[in-house]
């Protein structure tokens, strides 16, 4: 099971990142000012909505490259990945944080960076893990 100090140690190891509060004040990641992961606590429309089947634990909100790769993981495990109806149309998804094991969120986290991150330092960071 991840917790968000597993978050933090893989956000906080990627290039340029910062940890700022979101406009809810919650923790966010941020790359150059461009949130890619953050803590996302339900709003009541949405617990409502999702009734029996929101997550009663922890959630990160992550971005994704796509709305094909958003689609592919919530169909590819449910029961770690979901959506609401905010995010509807957004390349993003929502993890149950305490279902994920580590391998899976550094891959998560390490993707939703290179997504926000300018090309130019992603780059750089693929050819420093090449090396």
């Amino acid at each position: 099971m991840a917790t968000w100090e597993d978050v933090r140690r893989i956000a906080s190891g990627l290039p340029e990142t910062s940890e700022q509060p979101s406009y809810q004040g919650a923790p966010a990641w941020k790359v150059r000012d461009r949130s890619f992961v953050w803590e996302r606590p339900l709003r009541r429309a949405e617990l409502d909505s999702l009734g029996g089947a929101a997550p009663d634990g922890p959630v990160l909100g992550a971005r994704v490259p796509d709305l094909g790769v958003k689609e592919a993981l919530l169909a590819d495990d449910p029961a770690v990945y979901l959506t609401t109806p905010h995010f509807d149309g957004y390349p993003a998804v929502l993890v149950r944080l305490d279902r994920i094991d580590l391998d899976e969120l550094t891959e998560l986290v390490v993707e939703a960076w290179q997504v926000r991150a300018p090309k130019r330092l992603v780059a750089a960071y693929r050819a420093g893990r090449q090396a």
